[in-house]
């Protein structure tokens, strides 16, 4: 079955208690037993729910992992699986990490004893040269956000396994439905399931998948014990959400690809940054380990008072966090994803001031190309 059709009728496309056409919302905290000695697989939502193992089923079996891990949020899967690691290892980190994870690593791990370094992974000899007999994690982005960055999903995996480390990917801007890292030799997938697979903008939700069942349930304990699950209603909409996967994609490429080719021609847009361009230094690497380019792209503006008037008088492209839905979204860096960055370290990791990224939606292209004219003056 293939990848398009198994997002309408996949892992579990028909409920088996009733034959209804989705799993329906099992909005229940705690589960009657039967028997003193032996539980039945449910016993409280904490721990397990229907619905929200319905989800991780399906998002397990479209990255080709033997166990998926749903989350409250995609911050809340980065955090629990990074505490599989323990005071004294060191993580090597792509530079332009989500901001995110960046705080997370640099202020709460940090004062954990897990330390990290943060290199250029498109250099595939950074990543070994950075690594110590204490490093025990490769964290990686490819797209990178907001830069659009691509690292060698195979060549980082490779050199991983070498040197015995956990290679984890975030993968929120391609989705399975673009690239699969766990066939290209990494062990931990992660998601901010808000974003693409979700698509709608009305759900937070993050996912861990995994080959390894043993690594599985080492983030799975943490999971429990922490209580970082989804809940049952944001796990039904994610559901529904994944079934159009394939259309809001390919769709989304499209429009993308359109406003890139009108973008090129304004002679005040100085760069852009995705690598769907030929001109991009990753472009050959990514065609070689996804399906496709994808629906999200950063570009920079000449002037400060440019990059503030699209941002702020745009009508279809909404000024907001977050990327992946129907409509488009335009997010700045220096103050949204990346504003937990120090301003001197954003800066020398290339995220300026006049740095705008886009996620494209499903609305028709021209009307996307007239507000962005309006808005930049072309």
């Amino acid at each position: 079955m293939k990848l398009a059709t198994r997002l309408i009728h996949g892992e579990t496309g028909i409920d088996q208690q009733t034959g209804a056409v989705g799993v329906p919302i099992y909005q229940i905290s705690t589960y009657r037993q039967t028997s003193v000695d032996h539980f039945g697989k449910y016993d409280y939502a904490r721990g397990d729910n229907p619905t929200r193992e319905a989800v991780e089923e399906t998002v397990a079996a479209l990255e080709g992992g033997k166990r998926c891990l749903a989350f409250a949020s995609g911050m809340a899967a980065i955090t629990t699986t990074l505490m599989i690691f323990s005071p004294g290892d060191h993580l090597v980190v792509c530079d332009d990490v989500y901001g995110g994870a960046y705080r997370a690593l640099t202020t709460i791990f940090s004062r954990m004893g897990i330390e990290s370094t943060f290199v250029d992974a498109t250099a595939l000899a950074a990543i070994e040269a950075a690594i110590k007999p204490e490093t025990k994690g490769l964290y990686l982005e490819t797209p990178s956000n907001p830069l659009l960055k691509v690292t060698d999903l195979r060549g980082a995996a490779a050199i991983a396994k070498k040197h015995g480390i956990i290679s984890m990917i975030d993968n929120t801007f391609m989705t399975p439905y673009l690239q699969r890292p766990l066939e290209l030799g990494c062990d931990i997938v992660l998601h901010s399931g808000t974003k693409f697979l979700n698509g709608h903008s009305d759900v937070i939700c993050g996912f861990a998948v995994v080959n390894d069942k043993e690594l599985g349930q080492r983030i799975r304990y943490i999971q429990n014990a922490f209580g970082t699950g989804l809940g049952p209603q944001d796990s039904f909409l994610t559901l529904r959400g994944i079934k159009t996967l394939k259309v809001r994609m390919e769709e989304s490429q499209k429009n993308t690809a359109r406003i890139i080719d009108w973008l090129k021609q304004q002679p005040c847009v100085t760069a852009i940054h995705y690598p769907g361009l030929a001109s991009h230094p990753g472009h050959s690497i990514h065609a070689a380990q996804a399906d496709g380019f994808g629906a999200v792209f950063s570009f920079e503006l000449d002037t400060i008072e440019r990059t503030k008037k699209l941002l702020e008088n745009s009508k279809l492209a909404v000024f907001a966090v977050s990327l992946g839905g129907v409509e488009s979204i335009l997010s700045y860096p220096a103050k949204m994803s990346h504003a937990s960055v120090p301003t001197a370290e954003r800066l020398r990791k290339g995220i300026t001031d006049t740095l705008v990224r886009l996620s494209v939606g499903l609305e028709d292209p021209d009307d996307l190309i007239e507000d962005l004219a309006r808005c930049l003056g072309s």
